[in-house]
């Protein structure tokens, strides 16, 4: 991932550092596990528990091996005695490399849930402080009824909720490791051996495996990632929207000294919430690569190796990313309830010809005929600019089936958020 979009702890988490610092943990806690059953001598495994490697020589000698994993055991072993010989006793290269990828996946989830939680934090916060700001509900991109934004924060809010539970359940199904040998029998190093290392680890065996963990873990992580960034892209796309010069009703925050167009300077554009939805596609297509991973060549080919050195870093720091910009614009964004208001208005009344519609057939017109007059009211509003609320008053039928009392109630806005507190505690927010 490029620096722009990698934030330091993630970038961290996928460092090269990182990843050999976690093989050589690995690899010592295999020596811990064979000296348990009695396999290498107390004396060996105390000068062992010592046992370092050396980058740079590391990086020399891979120019030759051209294999990370040779290169590693010469650039660690090159600092011992005999007892280097213990170094990757029984081993072959995955038990070591997938057991601390998977290390860095769980690393990379708590992060992931760290700011996932700040992000639903500040949903619920500006969900209940604008539970009862209304706001005109579109479908198709036109005016239908009226909502409030606190319902809309709070149905983005309940979504958020559902993205943490499935990566929860993501990160349980990699927190996995794998010491089998090369072809899962075990028959290099007995389960003993893999139990004793997944236990100080902090993983769990895998129950059973080839020469790899099975990569619909993987997939079940990655496609867990696209669907978290889908969810973002939904809610910068709808703010992206609500932006547009037309509607002005939000606005993401705009610095002093902010420039939004190299040509045009009055250009405040909503460049922090598509570029959200960039990087949200980027991960999508991450989450195809994974699952067509799954499917390798007998007990393991390398066909997914190459892709998962890009698509497991750039995922998880993409996702990092931008749920951290997300959570930025959703708590400094900018309001207009004015603005709200003024479009409430825009088409004179049509968003009560629901209501009207049904309160006609309350007091007995058939729902066709009811559905006819209504719509008919609606088209000479659209097309002659007038209101619809004196158009339907006026109308002879109206007079005689609805009172002002029935008509005052009728054009209440007030009716449309009369079970947000209902809504409200039924989602769990209250």
């Amino acid at each position: 991932m490029i620096e722009r979009y990698a934030r330091q702890k993630m970038k961290a988490v996928w460092s090269d550092k990182n990843k050999y610092d976690k093989w050589l943990q690995i690899e010592i806690a295999v020596c811990e596990a064979w000296a348990k059953i009695g396999l290498i001598p107390q004396k060996d495994i105390e000068k062992l528990r010592n046992a370092h490697y050396d980058f740079d020589i590391f990086t020399e000698i891979l120019k030759t091996t051209k294999h990370d994993m040779t290169a590693f055991i010469k650039a660690t072993t090159i600092n011992l005695g005999d007892e280097g010989r213990w170094i990757h006793q029984g081993l072959t290269t995955s038990d070591v490399w997938d057991t601390s990828t998977s290390m860095q996946l769980v690393e990379s989830c708590d992060l992931l849930l760290q700011e996932l939680n700040a992000l639903r934090s500040a949903l619920k916060d500006k969900a209940i402080v604008h539970k009862n700001t209304l706001m005109m509900g579109r479908t198709h991109g036109v005016h239908a009824e009226p909502v409030t934004l606190g319902l809309k924060m709070a149905l983005w809010w309940d979504e958020l909720n559902r993205a943490i539970d499935r990566l929860n359940q993501a990160k349980l199904n990699i927190s996995v490791g794998k010491i089998s040998g090369p072809v899962g029998t075990h028959a290099t190093a007995p389960p003993q051996i893999e139990k004793e290392v997944c236990l100080a680890l902090g993983l769990q065996p895998a129950p059973i495996s080839n020469q790899v963990i099975q990569r619909d873990r993987h997939a079940q992580f990655m496609t867990t990632l696209a669907l978290i960034a889908a969810t973002l892209e939904k809610i910068a796309t709808e703010i992206r929207s609500l932006q547009r010069t037309e509607i002005r009703e939000l606005e993401e925050p705009f610095g002093d000294g902010q420039t939004g167009s190299s040509s045009m300077p009055h250009k405040r554009n909503p460049e922090l919430t598509e570029r959200v939805c960039g990087l949200a596609r980027l991960i999508r297509g991450y989450a195809l690569t994974s699952i067509e991973n799954v499917a390798l060549w007998g007990e393991r080919d390398i066909s997914h190796s190459s892709a998962e050195r890009l698509i497991f870093p750039d995922g998880c720091m993409a996702l990092d990313y931008i749920t951290h910009i997300l959570t930025g614009v959703i708590s400094g964004l900018r309001i207009n309830e004015e603005r709200m208001t003024e479009n409430l208005e825009i088409t004179k009344g049509l968003l009560f010809s629901q209501r009207t519609m049904l309160k006609l057939v309350e007091k007995g017109m058939s729902r066709d005929d009811a559905y006819k007059l209504v719509q008919n009211y609606s088209m000479k509003t659209w097309d002659e600019k007038l209101d619809f609320r004196e158009l339907i008053s006026g109308d002879s039928q109206v007079k005689i089936l609805l009172s002002q009392s029935d008509l005052d109630d009728l054009f209440d806005y007030k009716s449309y958020t009369k079970y947000i507190d209902e809504i409200f505690v039924k989602a769990g927010l209250e």
